[in-house]
Protein backbone atom coordinates (compact mmCIF):
# COMPACT_ATOMS: atom_id res chain seq x y z
CA UNK A 1 0.00 0.00 0.00
CA UNK A 2 1.24 3.49 -0.87
CA UNK A 3 2.51 5.49 2.09
CA UNK A 4 0.78 8.81 2.72
CA UNK A 5 1.65 11.63 5.08
CA UNK A 6 -0.80 11.75 7.97
CA UNK A 7 -2.70 14.86 8.95
CA UNK A 8 -0.72 15.10 12.18
CA UNK A 9 2.58 14.94 10.30
CA UNK A 10 1.35 17.59 7.87
CA UNK A 11 0.28 19.88 10.71
CA UNK A 12 3.57 19.41 12.57
CA UNK A 13 5.54 20.36 9.45
CA UNK A 14 3.32 23.40 8.89
CA UNK A 15 3.36 24.78 12.44
CA UNK A 16 7.11 24.85 12.96
CA UNK A 17 7.99 26.91 16.04
CA UNK A 18 5.10 29.38 15.65
CA UNK A 19 2.82 29.42 18.73
CA UNK A 20 -0.33 30.55 16.92
CA UNK A 21 0.17 27.96 14.20
CA UNK A 22 0.66 25.31 16.86
CA UNK A 23 -2.67 26.30 18.39
CA UNK A 24 -4.39 26.08 15.00
CA UNK A 25 -2.77 22.70 14.29
CA UNK A 26 -3.89 21.37 17.66
CA UNK A 27 -7.44 22.56 17.06
CA UNK A 28 -7.67 21.09 13.56
CA UNK A 29 -6.32 17.78 14.87
CA UNK A 30 -8.96 17.71 17.63
CA UNK A 31 -11.74 18.45 15.13
CA UNK A 32 -10.47 15.65 12.88
CA UNK A 33 -10.57 13.21 15.80
CA UNK A 34 -14.15 14.21 16.60
CA UNK A 35 -15.15 13.79 12.96
CA UNK A 36 -13.58 10.33 12.93
CA UNK A 37 -15.96 9.41 15.76
CA UNK A 38 -18.91 10.91 13.83
CA UNK A 39 -17.88 8.85 10.79
CA UNK A 40 -18.07 5.66 12.84
CA UNK A 41 -21.63 6.46 13.92
CA UNK A 42 -22.72 7.31 10.37
CA UNK A 43 -21.17 4.11 9.02
CA UNK A 44 -23.37 2.10 11.38
CA UNK A 45 -26.50 3.79 10.06
CA UNK A 46 -29.67 2.42 11.71
CA UNK A 47 -27.51 0.09 13.80
CA UNK A 48 -26.53 3.23 15.77
CA UNK A 49 -30.18 4.17 16.35
CA UNK A 50 -32.65 6.35 14.51
CA UNK A 51 -30.11 8.97 13.42
CA UNK A 52 -32.66 10.91 11.36
CA UNK A 53 -35.25 11.16 14.12
CA UNK A 54 -36.49 14.70 14.82
CA UNK A 55 -35.32 16.09 18.15
CA UNK A 56 -36.70 19.64 17.99
CA UNK A 57 -35.53 22.84 16.31
CA UNK A 58 -32.39 24.96 16.47
CA UNK A 59 -32.28 28.74 16.92
CA UNK A 60 -32.95 29.26 13.19
CA UNK A 61 -36.04 27.08 13.22
CA UNK A 62 -34.39 24.20 11.37
CA UNK A 63 -35.38 20.69 12.43
CA UNK A 64 -32.66 19.03 14.49
CA UNK A 65 -32.08 15.35 13.81
CA UNK A 66 -30.67 12.93 16.35
CA UNK A 67 -27.34 12.90 14.51
CA UNK A 68 -27.19 16.73 14.51
CA UNK A 69 -27.19 16.70 18.29
CA UNK A 70 -24.80 13.77 18.65
CA UNK A 71 -22.30 15.30 16.24
CA UNK A 72 -22.57 18.65 17.99
CA UNK A 73 -21.89 17.09 21.40
CA UNK A 74 -18.93 15.09 20.11
CA UNK A 75 -17.30 18.20 18.66
CA UNK A 76 -17.97 20.32 21.74
CA UNK A 77 -16.56 17.63 24.04
CA UNK A 78 -13.39 17.22 21.97
CA UNK A 79 -12.80 20.96 21.58
CA UNK A 80 -12.65 21.37 25.36
CA UNK A 81 -9.10 20.01 25.09
CA UNK A 82 -8.06 22.45 22.34
CA UNK A 83 -6.64 25.99 22.74
CA UNK A 84 -10.08 27.47 22.04
CA UNK A 85 -11.80 30.27 23.94
CA UNK A 86 -15.30 29.59 22.63
CA UNK A 87 -17.24 27.65 20.02
CA UNK A 88 -20.23 28.81 18.00
CA UNK A 89 -22.45 26.11 16.54
CA UNK A 90 -25.45 25.99 14.25
CA UNK A 91 -27.15 23.93 16.94
CA UNK A 92 -26.61 26.43 19.79
CA UNK A 93 -27.98 29.94 20.27
CA UNK A 94 -24.93 31.35 22.09
CA UNK A 95 -21.21 30.48 22.01
CA UNK A 96 -20.01 27.78 24.37
CA UNK A 97 -17.18 29.19 26.55
CA UNK A 98 -13.98 27.27 27.25
CA UNK A 99 -10.58 28.81 28.12
CA UNK A 100 -10.87 32.61 28.16
CA UNK A 101 -7.08 32.90 27.70
CA UNK A 102 -7.00 30.76 24.56
CA UNK A 103 -6.07 32.40 21.24
CA UNK A 104 -8.76 30.91 18.99
CA UNK A 105 -12.49 30.72 18.46
CA UNK A 106 -14.18 28.08 16.32
CA UNK A 107 -17.46 28.11 14.35
CA UNK A 108 -18.99 24.77 13.36
CA UNK A 109 -21.85 23.26 11.45
CA UNK A 110 -21.70 19.86 13.14
CA UNK A 111 -23.76 18.05 10.53
CA UNK A 112 -24.51 19.72 7.22
CA UNK A 113 -27.15 18.08 5.04
CA UNK A 114 -28.87 16.20 7.86
CA UNK A 115 -32.09 15.94 5.84
CA UNK A 116 -30.21 13.29 3.81
CA UNK A 117 -29.37 11.01 6.75
CA UNK A 118 -32.14 8.50 6.12
CA UNK A 119 -31.43 8.34 2.38
CA UNK A 120 -27.72 7.42 2.77
CA UNK A 121 -26.58 10.51 0.87
CA UNK A 122 -23.31 12.18 1.86
CA UNK A 123 -23.45 14.60 4.78
CA UNK A 124 -20.63 16.52 6.42
CA UNK A 125 -19.12 18.72 9.11
CA UNK A 126 -17.96 22.28 8.35
CA UNK A 127 -15.61 24.31 10.55
CA UNK A 128 -13.88 27.67 10.67
CA UNK A 129 -11.01 28.80 12.93
CA UNK A 130 -10.61 32.49 13.78
CA UNK A 131 -8.26 34.42 16.07
CA UNK A 132 -9.86 35.42 19.36
CA UNK A 133 -10.35 39.20 19.21
CA UNK A 134 -11.17 39.84 22.87
CA UNK A 135 -8.82 38.14 25.30
CA UNK A 136 -9.88 37.43 28.89
CA UNK A 137 -13.51 38.29 28.18
CA UNK A 138 -16.74 36.40 28.42
CA UNK A 139 -17.47 34.82 25.01
CA UNK A 140 -20.10 36.81 23.19
CA UNK A 141 -21.64 36.86 19.74
CA UNK A 142 -19.30 39.75 18.88
CA UNK A 143 -16.31 37.38 19.03
CA UNK A 144 -17.54 35.91 15.75
CA UNK A 145 -18.23 39.24 14.03
CA UNK A 146 -15.09 38.91 11.93
CA UNK A 147 -14.83 38.96 8.17
CA UNK A 148 -14.09 35.60 6.57
CA UNK A 149 -10.80 36.98 5.30
CA UNK A 150 -9.53 36.77 8.91
CA UNK A 151 -9.91 32.97 9.07
CA UNK A 152 -6.78 31.09 10.08
CA UNK A 153 -8.06 27.71 8.90
CA UNK A 154 -11.22 26.17 7.50
CA UNK A 155 -12.39 22.81 6.34
CA UNK A 156 -15.10 20.25 5.95
CA UNK A 157 -15.33 16.53 6.49
CA UNK A 158 -17.54 14.63 4.07
CA UNK A 159 -18.98 11.30 5.18
CA UNK A 160 -19.44 9.40 1.93
CA UNK A 161 -18.01 6.30 0.25
CA UNK A 162 -14.78 7.59 1.77
CA UNK A 163 -14.56 9.96 4.72
CA UNK A 164 -12.46 12.92 3.57
CA UNK A 165 -11.20 16.05 5.27
CA UNK A 166 -10.71 19.01 2.92
CA UNK A 167 -8.58 21.62 4.65
CA UNK A 168 -6.96 24.98 4.10
CA UNK A 169 -4.48 26.63 6.42
CA UNK A 170 -4.29 29.67 4.16
CA UNK A 171 -1.83 28.27 1.63
CA UNK A 172 -3.72 25.96 -0.70
CA UNK A 173 -6.52 23.44 -0.24
CA UNK A 174 -5.61 19.82 0.52
CA UNK A 175 -7.54 16.58 0.91
CA UNK A 176 -7.00 13.93 3.58
CA UNK A 177 -8.76 10.55 3.45
CA UNK A 178 -9.62 8.63 6.62
CA UNK A 179 -7.93 5.25 6.91
CA UNK A 180 -10.46 3.22 8.91
CA UNK A 181 -7.79 0.68 9.88
CA UNK A 182 -5.61 3.24 11.69
CA UNK A 183 -8.04 6.11 12.36
CA UNK A 184 -5.63 8.51 10.65
CA UNK A 185 -6.52 11.08 8.02
CA UNK A 186 -3.90 10.70 5.27
CA UNK A 187 -2.93 13.23 2.60
CA UNK A 188 -4.33 12.08 -0.75
CA UNK A 189 -4.56 15.30 -2.79
CA UNK A 190 -2.26 18.31 -2.48
CA UNK A 191 -3.13 21.78 -3.78
CA UNK A 192 -6.54 21.02 -5.28
CA UNK A 193 -7.35 23.25 -8.25
CA UNK A 194 -10.94 23.89 -9.32
CA UNK A 195 -11.23 24.15 -13.12
CA UNK A 196 -11.88 27.76 -14.14
CA UNK A 197 -14.60 26.79 -16.64
CA UNK A 198 -17.57 24.50 -16.22
CA UNK A 199 -20.84 23.30 -17.75
CA UNK A 200 -22.48 22.18 -14.49
CA UNK A 201 -24.63 24.26 -12.19
CA UNK A 202 -26.36 23.34 -8.95
CA UNK A 203 -29.42 25.20 -7.72
CA UNK A 204 -32.79 24.23 -6.24
CA UNK A 205 -34.96 24.96 -9.27
CA UNK A 206 -38.16 24.46 -7.27
CA UNK A 207 -37.57 28.03 -6.03
CA UNK A 208 -37.50 29.50 -9.56
CA UNK A 209 -40.67 31.52 -9.05
CA UNK A 210 -39.09 33.16 -5.99
CA UNK A 211 -35.79 34.25 -7.56
CA UNK A 212 -35.11 37.76 -8.75
CA UNK A 213 -34.35 38.59 -12.37
CA UNK A 214 -30.57 38.21 -12.01
CA UNK A 215 -30.71 34.52 -11.18
CA UNK A 216 -33.66 33.82 -13.49
CA UNK A 217 -31.84 35.33 -16.44
CA UNK A 218 -28.68 33.32 -15.72
CA UNK A 219 -30.51 30.00 -15.34
CA UNK A 220 -32.66 30.64 -18.42
CA UNK A 221 -29.55 31.31 -20.49
CA UNK A 222 -27.87 28.16 -19.15
CA UNK A 223 -30.90 26.10 -20.18
CA UNK A 224 -30.72 27.47 -23.74
CA UNK A 225 -27.53 25.44 -24.16
CA UNK A 226 -25.38 25.89 -27.24
CA UNK A 227 -28.11 28.02 -28.81
CA UNK A 228 -27.89 30.50 -25.91
CA UNK A 229 -25.39 33.24 -25.06
CA UNK A 230 -23.11 30.87 -23.11
CA UNK A 231 -22.60 28.71 -26.21
CA UNK A 232 -22.50 25.41 -24.28
CA UNK A 233 -24.82 22.75 -22.92
CA UNK A 234 -25.13 22.52 -19.14
CA UNK A 235 -25.84 19.68 -16.74
CA UNK A 236 -27.78 20.40 -13.55
CA UNK A 237 -27.06 19.03 -10.09
CA UNK A 238 -28.74 19.42 -6.69
CA UNK A 239 -27.96 17.21 -3.67
CA UNK A 240 -29.21 19.44 -0.82
CA UNK A 241 -25.94 18.83 1.01
CA UNK A 242 -23.51 21.75 0.90
CA UNK A 243 -20.44 19.62 1.56
CA UNK A 244 -21.43 17.14 -1.15
CA UNK A 245 -21.97 19.97 -3.65
CA UNK A 246 -18.61 21.51 -2.71
CA UNK A 247 -16.79 18.19 -2.91
CA UNK A 248 -18.04 17.61 -6.45
CA UNK A 249 -16.91 21.10 -7.44
CA UNK A 250 -13.49 20.47 -5.87
CA UNK A 251 -13.20 17.31 -7.98
CA UNK A 252 -14.37 18.54 -11.38
CA UNK A 253 -15.58 22.15 -11.25
CA UNK A 254 -19.06 23.60 -11.35
CA UNK A 255 -21.05 26.41 -9.79
CA UNK A 256 -23.34 26.27 -6.74
CA UNK A 257 -26.04 28.87 -6.12
CA UNK A 258 -28.12 29.49 -3.01
CA UNK A 259 -29.27 33.07 -3.65
CA UNK A 260 -31.60 35.22 -1.62
CA UNK A 261 -35.19 35.11 -2.84
CA UNK A 262 -38.60 36.66 -2.22
CA UNK A 263 -39.59 34.58 0.80
CA UNK A 264 -39.53 36.70 3.98
CA UNK A 265 -36.95 34.51 5.74
CA UNK A 266 -34.78 34.01 2.67
CA UNK A 267 -34.19 37.53 1.38
CA UNK A 268 -30.61 37.42 2.68
CA UNK A 269 -30.08 33.83 1.61
CA UNK A 270 -30.43 30.67 3.62
CA UNK A 271 -26.89 29.60 4.52
CA UNK A 272 -25.13 30.95 7.57
CA UNK A 273 -22.14 33.20 7.04
CA UNK A 274 -19.95 32.21 10.01
CA UNK A 275 -20.00 28.42 9.80
CA UNK A 276 -21.12 27.67 6.23
CA UNK A 277 -20.39 30.47 3.76
CA UNK A 278 -17.05 31.69 5.13
CA UNK A 279 -15.29 28.32 5.49
CA UNK A 280 -16.53 27.10 2.11
CA UNK A 281 -15.46 30.40 0.50
CA UNK A 282 -11.99 30.18 2.06
CA UNK A 283 -11.52 26.61 0.80
CA UNK A 284 -12.78 27.46 -2.68
CA UNK A 285 -10.62 30.57 -3.08
CA UNK A 286 -7.55 28.67 -1.94
CA UNK A 287 -8.34 26.10 -4.65
CA UNK A 288 -8.46 28.77 -7.39
CA UNK A 289 -12.22 29.22 -7.45
CA UNK A 290 -14.42 32.13 -6.40
CA UNK A 291 -17.14 32.67 -3.81
CA UNK A 292 -19.57 35.57 -4.02
CA UNK A 293 -22.85 36.99 -2.79
CA UNK A 294 -23.54 37.98 -6.40
CA UNK A 295 -22.46 41.52 -5.57
CA UNK A 296 -19.06 40.88 -4.05
CA UNK A 297 -16.64 38.55 -2.34
CA UNK A 298 -18.09 36.48 0.51
CA UNK A 299 -14.92 36.83 2.57
CA UNK A 300 -15.30 40.62 2.59
CA UNK A 301 -18.78 40.58 4.17
CA UNK A 302 -18.81 42.11 7.66
CA UNK A 303 -21.00 39.89 9.85
CA UNK A 304 -23.10 41.23 12.71
CA UNK A 305 -24.27 37.98 14.33
CA UNK A 306 -23.25 34.34 14.68
CA UNK A 307 -26.31 33.05 12.84
CA UNK A 308 -26.43 35.72 10.13
CA UNK A 309 -27.43 34.44 6.70
CA UNK A 310 -25.90 35.33 3.34
CA UNK A 311 -26.42 34.44 -0.32
CA UNK A 312 -23.74 31.99 -1.47
CA UNK A 313 -22.49 31.45 -5.00
CA UNK A 314 -19.23 29.57 -5.46
CA UNK A 315 -17.25 27.38 -7.81
CA UNK A 316 -15.37 27.71 -11.07
CA UNK A 317 -13.86 31.18 -11.35
CA UNK A 318 -15.08 32.15 -14.81
CA UNK A 319 -18.65 30.96 -14.17
CA UNK A 320 -18.91 32.88 -10.89
CA UNK A 321 -17.62 36.00 -12.61
CA UNK A 322 -20.20 35.51 -15.38
CA UNK A 323 -22.98 35.32 -12.82
CA UNK A 324 -21.72 38.48 -11.13
CA UNK A 325 -22.08 40.13 -14.55
CA UNK A 326 -25.76 39.10 -14.54
CA UNK A 327 -26.14 40.79 -11.15
CA UNK A 328 -24.51 43.92 -12.50
CA UNK A 329 -26.48 44.06 -15.76
CA UNK A 330 -29.86 42.31 -15.36
CA UNK A 331 -32.75 44.19 -13.78
CA UNK A 332 -33.52 42.58 -10.39
CA UNK A 333 -37.27 42.65 -10.95
CA UNK A 334 -37.30 41.67 -14.62
CA UNK A 335 -40.26 39.42 -15.44
CA UNK A 336 -41.02 37.30 -18.46
CA UNK A 337 -43.75 38.30 -20.94
CA UNK A 338 -47.28 38.00 -19.41
CA UNK A 339 -48.28 35.42 -22.02
CA UNK A 340 -45.99 32.87 -20.36
CA UNK A 341 -46.47 33.97 -16.73
CA UNK A 342 -44.46 31.92 -14.25
CA UNK A 343 -45.30 28.50 -15.63
CA UNK A 344 -41.80 27.21 -16.40
CA UNK A 345 -38.08 27.78 -16.43
CA UNK A 346 -37.93 29.06 -19.97
CA UNK A 347 -38.20 32.51 -21.51
CA UNK A 348 -38.84 33.28 -25.16
CA UNK A 349 -36.96 36.53 -25.67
Amino acid sequence: METHQTLRQHLEDWQGEDELRAAVANTVSVIADACGAVAEIIALGPLAGNLGASRGENVDGDTQAELDLRANQLLIDELKAAPVACVASEELDLPTPFDADAPLCVAIDPLDGSSNIDTNVSVGTIFSVFPMICRNCEPRRECFAQKGSRQLAAGYVIYGPQTCLVLTLGSGTHMFTLNPDTGDFCLTAMDIRIPADTNEFAINTSNFRRWDGHVRAYVDDCLKGVEGPHDKNYNTRWIASLVAECHRIMARGGIFLYPGDRRPDYQSGRLRLAYECNPIAFLVEQAGGAASTGHGRILDVQPTDIHERAPLIFGSLNEVRMLEHYYAEAHPYHERPPLFGDRGLFRTG
